[in-house]
């Protein structure tokens, strides 16, 4: 058994396209500087359905990648996506983050998106990471921070929902606040020079299309996506879930606004 949580946000069609949404929103911001020489061997962990994999592969043609995923279902969508995309650059594998199937110092590059939110031991995954990295070799980590989430009209039934989320997640054994942590996590993992950069992603009535990328399409969809589970396990009722979401697709509108933070950390072996 892997120290995974069970991914908090399911593996549904909506929520593959939620994931694809998300990555082209977000792709500028995120994967800024972040290119790899030809010939460069590149280990992406936690590749899911492939929504970052794409943007990697197609930033730096000339670089191999091995993705891994520890769900054979993900992979499946990963390599559709990758193959629809023309990138040739990829080879995908199952696999699971504690248990690597590579040789020590195998890969210059580490690439890690929205993964150690989802696990129940973050600074392990870290250190087995360290293991297949050559040293010199630099690890990037991406991660998100629900607790970082700001709009306007303000709502209390709003953050009710979005903690519901960040609860929930909790409660499998992740942490949907790790972006914050991720400093900390780096240097007691035994990491060098180590930079966190906060990359604000911050929508209003001036940029609809963000409005409705970010607000919408990437936050609030990936809130509702866990309803089944608020309600069910009795974090909220019915009737407040209802508000929360509804508030939070007010701050899309003309004059509502909507911010967020994600965090992006590069450091090295």
């Amino acid at each position: 058994m892997s120290q995974a949580t069970d991914y908090v946000h399911g593996y549904s069609a909506r929520e593959g396209a939620r994931l694809s949404d998300q990555a082209a929103a977000l792709a500028g911001m995120l994967h800024a500087g972040t290119r790899y020489a030809p010939g460069s061997r590149v280990l992406e962990v936690g590749c899911g359905t492939g929504a970052q994999t794409v943007i990697l592969a197609g930033n730096s043609p000339a670089a191999e990648f091995t993705s891994v995923d520890v769900s054979g279902r993900s992979i499946a969508e990963a390599e559709r996506r990758v193959t629809l995309a023309g990138c040739e650059n990829v080879r995908f594998l199952q696999a699971d983050i504690f248990r690597l199937p590579f040789r020590p110092s195998r890969f210059d590059h580490v690439f890690v998106c929205f993964v150690l939110e989802h696990l129940s031991d973050p600074a392990g995954a870290l250190a087995a990471l360290m293991t297949v990295l050559k040293p010199g070799g630099s690890l990037t980590v991406i991660e998100g921070d629900h607790g970082s989430a700001y709009f306007h009209p303000a709502s209390e039934q709003a953050r009710r929902a979005i903690q519901c989320l960040i609860d929930l997640q909790q409660h499998a054994g992740g942490d949907s606040l790790i972006g914050r942590r991720l400093y900390p996590l780096l240097v007691q993992a035994g990491y060098r020079d180590v930079q966190v950069t906060p990359l604000v992603a911050y929508a209003d009535g001036s940029r609809p299309d963000l409005a409705d990328a970010i607000t919408l399409k990437t936050f609030t969809a990936m809130v509702e996506g866990v309803a089944d589970q608020a309600l069910g396990e009795g974090l909220i009722d019915a009737a407040s879930w209802s508000a929360g979401i509804r508030d939070l697709r007010r701050a899309a509108d003309d004059d509502g606004t909507f911010c967020y933070t994600f965090f992006k950390a590069v450091a090295s072996r």
